[in-house]
C-alpha cells in the first residue's frame, strides 16, 4: 500500500532549529494532517520522546509516525555500543506500528555544521567502506530481528552521497540493510537519480520525495557554502514545484516495476518565512500522486 507522508522540516529544521522556531508546533500538524492530508509525519524535535504521547498526539491531527532519523556512529563505536544506543528510538519506532529505521552514519558529517563547506565532508577507503558496510549489516540484521527494516539514507556532507559511495556501499553490506532512496541527495550529490534507482529499486524500503533546484546547488558547490546555508538559499524543493529539476514521474515508474510497498514521503527542507510550508507542502503532495497514478504506482498489489 503506498502512503504519503511528510517530514516537518519543512516547517522547523533540525539541523538549526533557528529556522522555524516561530512556527507553532499545532500549525505544523493541523497543516500537515487536516489541512492538506497527509497521512504521516516522520519524526521531529517538537515531538514528544514518549512513544504513546506520541502516537496519541500526531492521531488527533489524523496523521501516523512514519520513522525517524537515527544517527548511527559505527565509525567510532561498536556495533554492541549502537544496540544500546538504538533502544529508546527503537521503542518508539515499535510502539507506532512504523516499518523502517531511517539510519545515517553521522560520526563525522558536516552537513550540521554551519561553519563547513559541505564540500568538505569526509570520504572512506575501499577498506574503510567494507568495515562500515560488515558493521552496518550486522546492525541491521539486529533491527531485522526486532521486526524493523534498516532503510539508509545516503545524505550530502556525509561518508555515502555520490552516487559510486552509494554503490560501494550497498555492495559493502548484505540483505538485511535497505535503501532510503532520496532524490534529491542523489542528484545533489552528482548522480542520475533515476539511474541511480534502477540499479538498487529490489532494496529500497523508504522514498523520499525531494526535488533540487539546479542553480542553488551549483552554487553552494561553487561558492563552498555549507550544507545549512545551502538549503536557506533554496537547495531544495518538492515535487511539482516548476523551479524543480527532477522529474518524479520516471524514478516512481521504476519503484512500480520493482513492487514497492512503503511511504512517499516529501522531506524537502527550505526557509519558511521566504516559502510557505503550506503552499509548498501542498503542492507537492498534488504533484507526487499524480506522477504516481501516471507511473502505476498507486496501483501496485503488496505482496
Amino acid at each position: 500500500m503506498i502512503l504519503y507522508g511528510t517530514n516537518p522540516i519543512a516547517w522547523a529544521n533540525d539541523d538549526d532549529q533557528s529556522i522555524g522556531a516561530h512556527i507553532p508546533t499545532e500549525q505544523i500538524l493541523r497543516e500537515a494532517g487536516r489541512e492538506i492530508g497527509f497521512d504521516g509525519i516522520e519524526n521531529g524535535h517538537r515531538w514528544p520522546d514518549d512513544p504513546q504521547a506520541l502516537k496519541e498526539l500526531l492521531g488527533s491531527y489524523g496523521l501516523r509516525f512514519i520513522s525517524g532519523w537515527y544517527s548511527t556512529k559505527l565509525l567510532t563505536r561498536s556495533v554492541e555500543e549502537e544496540i544500546v544506543s538504538v533502544q529508546p528510538h527503537l521503542a518508539k519506532l515499535k510502539a507506532n506500528g512504523c516499518k523502517v529505521c531511517i539510519v545515517c552514519e553521522c560520526s563525522n558529517t558536516v552537513h550540521g555544521d554551519p561553519a563547513k563547506a559541505v564540500n568538505d565532508r569526509p570520504r572512506l577507503t575501499e577498506a574503510q567502506m567494507t568495515d562500515f558496510g560488515a558493521k552496518m549489516e550486522e546492525f541491521a540484521a539486529y533491527l531485522a530481528e526486532q521486526g524493523i527494516t534498516l532503510a539508509y539514507h545516503h545524505h550530502m556532507g556525509t561518508v555515502v552521497e555520490s552516487p559510486p559511495e552509494i554503490d560501494a556501499f550497498m555492495a559493502a553490506t548484505g540483505p538485511s540493510t535497505h535503501l532510503l532512496f532520496d532524490a534529491g541527495h542523489c542528484t545533489f550529490g552528482g548522480g542520475d537519480p533515476e539511474e541511480v534507482l534502477r540499479r538498487h529499486a529490489g532494496r529500497v524500503a523508504h522514498f523520499h520525495a525531494k526535488n533540487i533546484r539546479r542553480v542553488v546547488c551549483d552554487r553552494v558547490r561553487a561558492e563552498r557554502l555549507s550544507f545549512i546555508q545551502g538549503v536557506m538559499a533554496g537547495a531544495f524543493t518538492v515535487p511539482g514545484d516548476p523551479e524543480g529539476a527532477i522529474d518524479f514521474e520516471p524514478l516512481l515508474r521504476v519503484l512500480a516495476e520493482a513492487q514497492y510497498d512503503g511511504w512517499l514521503v516529501i522531506e524537502a527542507e527550505q526557509d519558511p518565512e521566504v516559502r510557505s510550508p503550506l503552499h509548498y507542502q501542498t503542492m507537492g503532495l498534488q504533484a507526487l500522486k499524480a506522477a504516481a497514478r501516471e507511473a502505476g504506482l498507486d496501483r501496485v498489489v503488496p505482496a
